[in-house]
């Protein structure tokens, strides 16, 4: 599904609307503007071994802005400080329990100023202490970010903790 709306892989039927819209129908130029606003979790942080942190969370702004060194630092650095990171910039992923490496994982998806988080199993593989953390910290973001955000997960309950609205996917049809 989070592979669909961000247009990784195409649907072979119907329409998906994101900002409005048809993503289905968009060119990859059109399509790599719509991704600009979207953030994505990974599953397992998908953090770059031979990158530090700062490398990690500045990527995009690297890769995509023309912004200097100065203001990718600064950047950083307050979404560092808004996951509950900071003063980590120069650790590298190896230095991070599997908790930081999360958060660093969400800090590098709002480092864009996305519109729309998609989480792909946020919570996988950490003990339910550390769970919980990420947990509140999807919701703090929410709430004051006024981002959406989808999490896609197969915790239930968790997903009912948190959620506004919930849906289920069985065999590839949503179930209300």
């Amino acid at each position: 599904l989070l592979r669909l709306i961000v247009g990784l892989i195409r649907a072979t039927s119907g329409s998906i609307l994101v900002f409005g819209e048809d993503i289905t129908t968009l060119d990859e130029a059109e399509l790599n503007r719509v991704r600009q606003r979207i953030g994505l979790v990974f599953q397992y942080g998908a953090l770059f071994d031979s990158l530090n942190v700062r490398e990690n969370v500045g990527f995009w702004l690297y890769e995509h802005t023309n912004k200097s060194e100065g203001e990718v630092r600064q950047a950083v650095q307050e979404n560092l400080r808004l996951v509950g990171l900071p003063g980590t910039e120069d650790l590298y992923p190896s230095e991070l329990s599997g908790g930081m490496q999360k958060r660093v994982g969400i800090a590098r998806a709002l480092v864009g100023q996305p519109r729309i988080l998609l989480y792909d199993e946020p919570t996988s593989g950490l003990d339910p202490i550390i769970a919980a953390n990420i947990d509140d910290l999807i919701v703090q973001l929410r709430n004051t970010l006024g981002v959406t955000e989808i999490v896609v997960s197969h915790d239930v309950a968790n997903v009912l903790r948190k959620a506004d609205r919930a849906a289920l996917l069985y065999e590839g049809q949503v179930r209300m």
